[in-house]
């Protein structure tokens, strides 16, 4: 959505927003894109300079990581999941908060899932897609079934898929959460850079 210097998506799709450049006319677009639209959140590297008509209501450091070849092995019994699964999908991302997930979120990219006795308890898939890139996300298991390796591997299925393609995975997680890092680096990731995360605000809310 959006027009020339500034872009977000759907808000059904992802909360995500993005501007080309931080001058001064990118910055207004954003803005009004913002107080038109709603709240949005902004990824990137460098800090984002104050946007004009919108206030911060949240910030904090991540990290962007890649992987150029997968570590470790092991097979995992999982099902393909679609529109017939949106529910349940959505209910379980609710649950367990793995990151923005909408109602039609699942279909930025293939995802893939783990049922218990008919249960969807762990799913992982696909969101950007910058040329050459696929992120790997969504990624969560229920509470009642961690401890099993159905995260670690359900994410070394998608990001097996995304390098057969001959494209590279990547992933975000906040800079503090350690677990999560660690769980990606033995699958072969590796932290690019440091990413700055704001979410904006129109300024009347």
């Amino acid at each position: 959505m959006g027009r020339g210097a500034a872009l977000r998506y759907d808000s059904d799709f992802a909360v995500f927003a993005a501007i080309g450049d931080g001058n001064s006319a990118s910055l207004s677009a954003l803005g009004a894109l913002i107080a038109a639209t709603g709240p949005a959140i902004v990824l990137q590297k460098d800090a984002l300079p104050p946007v004009p008509g919108t206030r911060v209501e949240k910030h904090r450091m991540g990290v962007q990581m890649v992987a150029e070849t997968l570590s470790g092995a092991g097979e995992i019994d999982f099902l393909e999941l679609g529109d017939a699964d949106a529910a349940e999908m959505l209910a379980l991302a609710m649950l367990t908060e793995p990151g923005p997930f909408f109602a039609r979120t699942h279909r930025l990219g293939d995802f893939i899932g783990i049922r218990d006795e008919g249960r969807l308890v762990a799913m992982a898939g696909e969101r950007m897609k910058p040329d050459g890139f696929t992120e790997v996300s969504g990624v969560c298991t229920h509470p009642d079934w961690r401890g099993r390796g159905y995260a670690g591997g359900l994410m070394r299925v998608v990001a097996a898929r995304i390098l057969a393609r001959g494209e590279t995975p990547f992933l975000h997680a906040y800079a503090d959460n350690r677990g999560a890092i660690a769980l990606y680096e033995s699958l072969g990731f590796r932290v690019r850079c440091e990413v700055s995360v704001t979410v904006l605000e129109p300024a009347g809310l």
